[in-house]
């Protein structure tokens, strides 16, 4: 009583015949061996337990997670440790035996139950704290030992078992002590659990496996599996649709001992000659289903998923163990292959593919489907050998908990890097906004309604937003202001903004990316404040020998003395009107001869060029000629000269 069980079956029937009971026995007890071996690397999955008070106690220690009831994982609660007086072991109803409640008084903290382990199922205690009003249950070991993993006995009722609400978490026999010696003394004991980092969260995407059976006829757990499965489908295809999770389904099967092969019990609950075997349904082996129907069913399902995994639809795995569960329950006699195909075609699905996957179950050779899942069922890294039916993985982490949607949903919202939750995991029967209240502490801007406070599942963050495309700079507590182009926008960028007679000024400049800065003409902080600068008072401008000063908002304005003088602002003097009409006038003809002068000389370029051109041309056709008229007057005979004597 009290310990966690893993894969062990229920005790036999009483309806099997004498004949079988003895080899049903040692082919369950072989099976039993073969599943604590596999079972050696079994994680127990902790969260941490801060004792906050007293002060002798102040620490942070490991605790087991239950493997029942609802852990808030993601989050933590805060309460103030009870132990009983009476019923200390938690093993009767607190209101009959010792007219206890323990629900918190208004304004008080929750109470968490310290119970003593032993006499009875974890899930006794955990349903009696509950009704009697504790929010945690805390079992404290009754030996010295590592911690385990506190689970749901197969015998518990269905009661316990759905209706468990509340986290649990085993403690080691020496806390327990000294959380019981603190309370005699008269100490106020509190305690903060917390689950934030029961389960990693890297990334934007949750990847988490569900390990589960086909077979409907194993109780209570079997029921709780199939009003989750329910219940969560549709969460489940929404958020593999989206690209929020990575999920995938696995099945357990054992092997047969060789020395029973060709026993009628490993014939009966076998396929591919013994290498993959699952519990007889009914716990008798002369009656109902078999155990190998069991694995062809869940082979199925493995077959089915990997297909609809390769059309991508992989959601689609949700609808068939849905259906088929409707529409091929054991006790109706329809668990059979034939029904199974029928809610393949409703699903449109290709069946000649998954008959090819599901390969044939009498041949003696290994099914790879079936090898890998068995590879899987395996620990790895973090991971611990699963040896829970059922069970979830987040992040390669095993789930402890109620089969719950809304308990499982927590844990997937988990796996979520902050921030990058869906908005599923933000609602209210999920976690609270912790920005409802004062803003969460984090900055906010009242007068256009901006905040730095973002919701998360795992509480709050304070974090500078992005308000139409601008961003905000800051430390997201006491201070965020608008960066970038387009900051001005945004509450003119934080600066100083001023409108007299229609005309609008301001220190925000979008062509800086932060910072106010008072434009020419005023001076100040920029943020606060930007007053007019007067150019005539401080002669800054307008100190021109004959010029009179007048100071604007912003600016000023400077005349000259006459009626033909013109005040040149850029070099802050006065000129003639007259001077520079006639200036004006000659610059004016100056340009216009030097353009005829300009045209007359490329016009006389252009002939001597033109005039080279040919030139050379002709002298390449004469010279064409030239040189033949030379070769004919060569080829004439020459009479020698003779030279006379003398």
């Amino acid at each position: 009583m009290g310990g966690g069980r893993r894969f062990s079956p229920p005790p036999p029937a009483v309806g099997w015949r004498q004949r079988n009971r003895a080899p049903a026995v040692v082919l369950i007890v072989a099976l039993v061996m073969m599943a604590e071996s596999a079972a050696a690397r079994f994680v127990v999955e902790k969260n941490s337990l801060r004792v906050t008070s007293p002060a002798a106690l102040r620490g942070v220690y490991e605790c087991a997670i239950g493997n029942f009831g609802m852990p808030q994982y993601g989050g933590t609660m805060h309460g103030v440790v009870v132990y009983p007086k009476a019923n200390a072991k938690a093993c009767a109803d607190f209101r009959d035996s010792a007219g206890l409640n323990f629900s918190p008084k208004p304004g008080g903290l929750p109470v968490f139950l310290l119970v003593d382990r032993g006499e009875c199922y974890f899930t006794t205690k955990g349903w009696n704290a509950q009704t009697a009003g504790a929010a945690a249950v805390l079992v404290a070991d009754d030996r010295v030992e590592p911690l385990i993993t506190m689970d749901t006995p197969e015998s518990s009722g269905k009661e316990h078992l759905e209706n468990i609400s509340v986290p649990s978490a085993l403690v080691s026999k020496r806390l327990g002590d000294d959380l019981k010696n603190a309370l005699q003394n008269g100490d106020m004991v509190n305690v903060l659990l917390d689950w934030r980092e029961s389960l990693p969260h890297p990334d934007e995407r949750v990847e988490y496996e569900f390990w589960t059976n086909s077979n409907d006829e194993c109780g209570a757990k079997c029921d709780m599996q199939m009003n989750f499965v329910r219940s969560f489908r549709g969460i489940a295809q929404v958020l593999e649709q989206r690209g929020y999770t990575q999920f995938a389904p696995h099945y357990i099967t054992w092997y047969c001992p060789e020395a029973f092969i060709l026993s009628k019990q490993c014939r009966s609950q076998c396929i591919n000659h013994g290498r993959y075997c699952a519990p007889d349904p009914e716990q008798d082996f002369s009656i109902g289903y078999d155990g190998r129907d069991v694995v062809v069913q869940n082979l199925i399902q493995i077959c089915l998923f990997k297909v609809a995994n390769e059309t991508r639809k992989p959601w689609l795995w949700w609808d068939y163990v849905h259906d088929f569960a409707i529409r091929c329950p054991m006790k109706d006699k329809k668990y059979t292959r034939d029904c199974a195909n029928g809610v393949i075609k409703s699903l449109g699905l290709d069946i000649d593919k998954i008959n090819k996957c599901v390969g044939n179950p009498e041949a003696d050779e290994e099914n790879p489907v079936l090898k890998a899942e068995q590879d899987a069922q395996i620990g790895h890294g973090s991971r611990g050998d699963v040896t829970i039916l059922p069970t979830f993985v987040v992040n390669n982490r095993q789930y402890r908990g109620k089969l719950d949607k809304r308990a499982v949903l927590r844990a997937i919202c988990s796996g979520f890097e902050e921030t990058t939750e869906p908005d599923i995991c933000l609602a209210q029967d999920i976690q609270t906004n912790q920005c409802l209240e004062h803003n969460g502490g984090c900055w906010l801007d009242s007068s256009n309604n901006f905040t730095a406070c973002k919701d998360t599942f795992r509480g709050r963050v304070c974090e500078c937003p992005v308000v139409n495309g601008v961003k905000f700079v800051g430390d997201g507590y006491t201070h965020c202001e608008a960066s970038g182009v387009g900051r001005c926008q945004i509450n003119n960028g934080g600066c100083w903004k001023e409108t007299r007679n229609g005309k609008s000024v301001s220190a925000c400049s979008n062509e800086e990316t932060k910072g106010c800065k008072c434009p020419p003409g005023f001076k100040g902080d920029g943020i606060h404040s930007c007053e007019d600068v007067d150019e005539c008072k401080e002669k800054l401008f307008c100190q021109c020998k004959g010029c009179n000063c007048e100071n604007t908002w912003g600016s000023y304005e400077c005349g000259c003395g006459g009626n033909n003088m013109l005040y040149m602002r850029e070099h802050d003097t006065c000129i003639s009107k007259v001077a520079s009409s006639s200036v004006g006038q000659g610059f004016l003809w100056v340009i216009f001869f030097g353009l005829a002068f300009a045209g007359v000389g490329a016009y006389a370029v252009y002939k001597y060029r033109l005039r080279s051109y040919m030139d050379s041309e002709i002298r390449a056709i004469m010279a064409q000629y030239m040189p033949l008229e030379n070769h004919e007057m060569s080829s004439i005979p020459q009479r020698p000269v003779e030279h006379a004597d003398i």
